[in-house]
């Protein structure tokens, strides 16, 4: 009977010694103990790497002392939680052979591009939380993209820019699943996109602070782009940025039908955009699609918010936006409410290679595969739009599609608009307003009686469509801000 009891004795404690060997083995471990050290002038890559390697055994979060360190490219492993705490940070280096050039995709293009200051690189179940900084001191890159611009200008070769100037991003998302980041981290001053969440599921982002225009105004500082993914939830985001704030993506021309992976099934909430080009955006890479896409309690902010509601995207981009509901957007003092364009940005959106280039970089070549004009065509339906809210507008709708392919079956209700002008919308069909107060300086104009529905009688007017602005024709400063 002792032997037995004994016996059982002693499994009981071999399975509690066990118990604590998987806690203890998928505990924190801080990178002091492997090497890092916070000094902001000590190269710390190999030793955070070090530490998030053999957290990664059996899973574990990673921890820092109180500190800046500086760092390149690191890899977050699948089962690892990498834990920024207030206090420390983050402080990418500003050397780009410090990046490691991988596959990835960058602006609707499968490429090789450098990877990110933090990465979540094909691995399931990583987490990046804290209250800490990540901090990109991003102002060598931008400074690299301007020079190169104004050399790629003259040349007829805007649309190269944004490819050839390589830099890299803050955060990258990409082929993972069951991701998690925030839990007020503050990213700050990213080199390109803050926060890119590519060809991945089940990612949670909840309570980022974005802060990009610290120290100068970064080109192409994204806050949050969720690119041909699905099931990502993005909540609790406070950003302040130079381009895009809370942008959703699906590949460019050629290349984004070639892959032809939608976005869907995102929702998009509780979240506030200070300073940006829009507040939320479709596009301008559309071509895989968008499907199940849901945003709301929204504020933007204005003053440094040209655009509520922006979709935009160009002749050679195609794909299509489905079952889209936004609703629950507050703004005040943004200049255009909602603005649809389908010819955006030419001199980036249409590559044209100058007849005097004799090798072309394979982007080149990829960017100036031609595209058929039926699927070039972005074919947007099923939008419900309601309960938004906007002052001190200075234009309600700029809204234009394709007359072959024009933007169908919108729902609008319960719009409350303070504009100076309604400004237009064109090649609609099946457009439906309800119960919209809308107090405008002059009326929306509508190309004809059929397409728009349900607009209070003394806020439409039919009209022959104005003029427009041959987009081609504007300065690059002026096609980039449209």
């Amino acid at each position: 009977m002792n032997g037995q009891r004994y016996k059982i004795l002693g499994g009981s404690l071999f399975a509690l010694l066990m118990m604590v060997a998987q806690a203890s083995a998928a505990g924190t471990f801080s990178t002091a103990r492997y090497g890092a050290k916070g000094d902001g002038v000590t190269m710390n890559t190999a030793a955070i790497q070090r530490t998030i390697d053999a957290a990664a055994k059996n899973g574990g979060t990673v921890i820092f002392k109180a500190g800046t360190y500086l760092t390149g490219s690191i890899f977050v492993k699948s089962g690892v939680t990498l834990k920024i705490d207030k206090g420390v940070t983050l402080l990418g280096s500003q050397h780009i052979a410090d990046y490691p050039v991988m596959q990835t995709r960058i602006a609707g293009v499968e490429m090789h591009w450098p990877a990110a200051l933090v990465n979540i690189y094909e691995q399931t179940g990583a987490s990046i939380i804290g209250d800490g900084t990540i901090d990109g001191d991003g102002k060598v890159f931008w400074d690299s993209y301007w020079t190169l611009r104004k050399a790629y200008e003259p040349r007829g070769l805007r649309w190269a820019s944004d490819y050839d100037a390589q830099r890299p991003r803050l955060v990258q998302v990409y082929k993972s699943s069951q991701v998690k980041v925030g839990g007020g981290l503050l990213l700050r001053r990213s080199g390109f996109w803050t926060l890119h969440v590519c060809f991945s599921e089940d990612v949670t982002i909840d309570g980022v602070v974005i802060r990009n225009n610290d120290g100068g105004l970064g080109p192409s500082t994204d806050g949050i782009d969720i690119d041909s993914s699905r099931k990502i939830l993005v909540q609790n985001a406070d950003i302040s940025v130079n381009d895009d704030a809370l942008c959703l993506k699906a590949g460019r021309d050629s290349d984004g039908l070639r892959v032809a992976r939608p976005t869907e099934d995102v929702v998009i909430r509780n979240s506030i955009v200070r300073d940006a080009a829009a507040g939320l955006t479709f596009g301008s890479e559309t071509s895989g699609g968008f499907r199940n896409i849901e945003a709301y309690n929204i504020t933007v902010k204005g003053g440094k918010v040209p655009v509520g509601i922006l979709f935009k995207s160009a002749h050679t981009r195609g794909g299509f936006g489905e079952n889209l509901r936004l609703h629950h957007f507050d703004m005040s003092g943004v200049p255009v409410v909602l603005r649809i364009t389908m010819n955006w940005n030419p001199s980036y959106s249409y590559a044209q290679i100058p007849d005097n280039v004799a090798e072309l970089p394979a982007v080149w070549k990829i960017l100036a595969t031609p595209v058929p004009k039926e699927q070039g065509m972005a074919r947007f339906h099923d939008v419900h739009l309601h309960d938004i809210t906007a002052r001190g507008a200075t234009t309600a709708f700029e809204v234009s599609g394709f007359k072959e392919a024009p933007l169908q079956r919108f729902r609008l209700d319960r719009l409350d608009i303070e504009a100076a002008s309604g400004g237009h919308i064109q090649d609609a069909v099946d457009w439906q307003f309800s119960d919209a107060k809308l107090i405008l300086g002059a009326p929306v104009a509508l190309e004809n009686d059929t397409g728009v529905r349900g607009l209070p009688a003394a806020a439409a007017v039919i009209k022959a469509p104005a003029p427009q602005v041959d987009p081609s024709k504007k300065s690059f400063e002026e096609q980039d801000k449209s």
